[in-house]
C-alpha cells in the first residue's frame, strides 16, 4: 500500500510542516524573482527603456533576495531552537 500525503504529515510535527511550507515559498519567490528580473531586463532592452528603469528592476530583485535571506535565517533559527529542546 502506497503512503499517502496524510500519513506523511502525521509523522511530521507542526513546526516541520511550517518550515517545509516556508521553504517552498522561498523557492517560489526566488524562482519568480529571477524570472521576472531576467524578463524585465530583456523586455526593457527590446523596447528601449532608459537605464534607470533597469536599475529599478535591479533594486526590486535585491529587495526580494534580502527578504528571502531574512526568512531563511528565521527558518534556520527556528529549526535550531526546536532541535535544542
Amino acid at each position: 500500500m502506497a503512503s499517502t500525503n496524510g500519513d506523511r504529515t502525521k509523522l511530521m510535527g507542526t513546526s516541520d510542516q511550517n518550515s517545509a511550507r516556508q521553504g517552498r515559498m522561498l523557492a517560489i519567490v526566488i524562482a519568480c524573482t529571477v524570472a521576472l528580473w531576467m524578463g524585465a531586463q530583456v523586455l526593457g532592452r527590446a523596447i528601449g527603456l532608459p537605464g534607470r528603469y533597469a536599475l529599478l528592476f535591479d533594486f526590486a530583485a535585491i529587495a526580494a533576495f534580502i527578504w528571502v535571506m531574512v526568512v531563511a535565517l528565521r527558518i534556520w533559527r527556528n529549526q535550531r531552537h526546536d532541535n535544542e529542546r
